[in-house]
């Protein structure tokens, strides 16, 4: 989504406040917005910069993704169940023979609903339909044609586990993944399956559920984590079916208001050596409704 749509979008959240909700709280534990995994817990955020810069065979590409969520509905428990947003990524293109490319993506556009959350469990489960809508440069954005496809994101933390004099160590663990397949509604290409999972360790978790060890600001609210990432055209052009198979480790920090991410990528496939040399990403989430309690408005529950 373009910036100017998404500081619209802020600008009209502005109708009545209720209680504050913390960005991807289940049970006890505090699941960071991952830089490639989907998250699944419904919120109220906006990741205001998502910058990624890759050297590859063909040249170099940074991009600066923004997008927006909005909680719409909870249940009787005060359980955030539905959300809808949307964003889009700007890209420069600089490859190593011809003219240099920029523009917009594709615009992505999501409804997200939590059909299992188990708070005493740490445990999350969400269905969520994506439309890719081709409106931005047709010499950037990944694909021509209109997608529209469905999504499973879970979560699970191990904050269930006994709190024993070695187990103890492994509560702050929490893992993501997701699995989605988006068809293209038309033409032949950008028929694309992907399939994420994120291990993450919480020191905030850790000090505040665990054991305190001492650590202090900014130590405290740090999150390490590592994803692996696949991605493939189960339909394309000919030569560009073959799977993206990545390793993204990083650290966040994550306070009340905001988390800030970054990380880097190496190829873990020989298909994937040719497009990703070097990478580096990050990530600016704002949790908005802290912010502008007149943001936490919904169409439905307390």
């Amino acid at each position: 989504m373009r910036k100017s749509l998404v500081l619209a979008l802020i600008a009209v959240i502005a109708l009545r406040a209720s209680a504050v909700y913390a960005h991807g709280v289940v049970g006890d534990y505090i699941f960071l917005e991952p830089l490639v995994t989907d998250d699944a817990t419904p919120a109220n955020e906006a990741d205001i910069v998502a910058p990624d810069w890759n050297r590859n065979s063909g040249g170099r590409t940074f991009s600066i993704g923004s997008s927006i969520e909005k909680l719409l509905g909870t249940d009787s428990d005060n359980l955030p169940r539905f959300s809808v947003g949307g964003g889009s990524t700007w890209i420069y293109q600089s490859p190593k023979q011809g003219a240099n490319v920029s523009g917009f993506d594709d615009l992505e556009l999501f409804a997200k609903y939590a059909f299992l959350i188990i708070p005493q469990h740490e445990f999350i489960l969400s269905a969520k339909a994506v439309l890719d809508l081709p409106t931005g440069n047709p010499s950037v954005q990944s694909q021509q044609h209109t997608s529209l496809g469905p999504e499973l994101i879970g979560a699970k933390a191990l904050g269930d586990l006994p709190n024993t004099t070695l187990l103890k160590w492994l509560r702050p663990i929490g893992f993501q993944f997701d699995y989605g397949y988006i068809p293209a509604l038309g033409g032949h290409t950008s028929h694309n399956m992907f399939a994420d999972g994120m291990i993450e360790y919480s020191l905030l978790y850790l000090s505040n559920n665990v054991q305190d060890i001492g650590l202090k600001w900014p130590l405290r609210n740090l999150f390490l984590f590592n994803e692996f990432n696949y991605n493939q055209l189960v339909k394309g052009p000919s030569g560009q079916t073959f799977p993206t198979i990545l390793v993204t480790p990083g650290i966040a920090y994550v306070s009340y208001r905001f988390e800030l991410s970054v990380g880097t990528q190496f190829a873990l496939n020989q298909a994937s050596v040719s497009g990703n040399h070097a990478a580096i990403l990050g990530l600016l989430d704002i949790f908005y409704d802290s912010i502008f309690p007149q943001g936490n408005w919904k169409l439905y529950g307390e």
